[in-house]
């Protein structure tokens, strides 16, 4: 019996190990991104920044399509994923100079926001909504593996 119970305590242990490990990967990654960058301001600083600007911006219409696009996405993870693709989206409609966000910055934005292993999700989302993404194929490759590094210069050059 004492064997079990050892067993067990040792099993509990590295339970409890690992599940701090993952909690302390995920504030880890949190602190990294309230880092601030070069130009003063965090990751995080930029994001609300691009949300307040462009708050106004935003119709019923494309606030619901993008709850539809970000449906697929695990609840415990889809308002911070919404958040960040929406100020990807604010960003892109002011460097646009867009009076409001209309469907095809939202899908622009969606599309370079999220990471390439998400897009099979987005491509079957966007079929399901009978959205053409020919128009959109460009942006498929501007995708969060590649756009981290001067993304801004490559997708003024596929405009």
């Amino acid at each position: 019996m004492s064997v079990i119970v050892d067993y067990l305590i040792i099993l509990w242990g590295f339970l409890l190990i690992g599940l701090m490990a993952i909690g302390g990967f995920f504030m880890f990654r949190k602190f990294l991104k309230q880092l601030p960058k070069q130009d003063g301001k965090s990751i995080m600083d930029w994001e609300r920044y691009y949300m307040d600007k462009t708050q106004h911006m935003w119709n019923e219409n494309e606030k619901m399509l993008l709850e539809e696009l970000v449906s697929p996405v695990p609840e415990l993870f889809r308002d911070v994923a919404k958040h960040k693709i929406a100020s990807k989206i604010g960003e892109i409609a002011l460097e646009k100079k867009k009076d409001k966000i209309t469907r095809d910055v939202l899908i622009e934005g969606y599309i370079i926001a999220t990471p390439k292993r998400d897009h099979k999700f987005l491509r079957k989302k966007l079929h399901q909504k009978n959205i053409d993404i020919t128009p959109y194929e460009q942006f498929f490759h501007q995708s969060q593996d590649d756009y981290s590094k001067n993304w801004r210069a490559r997708h003024k050059m596929n405009e």
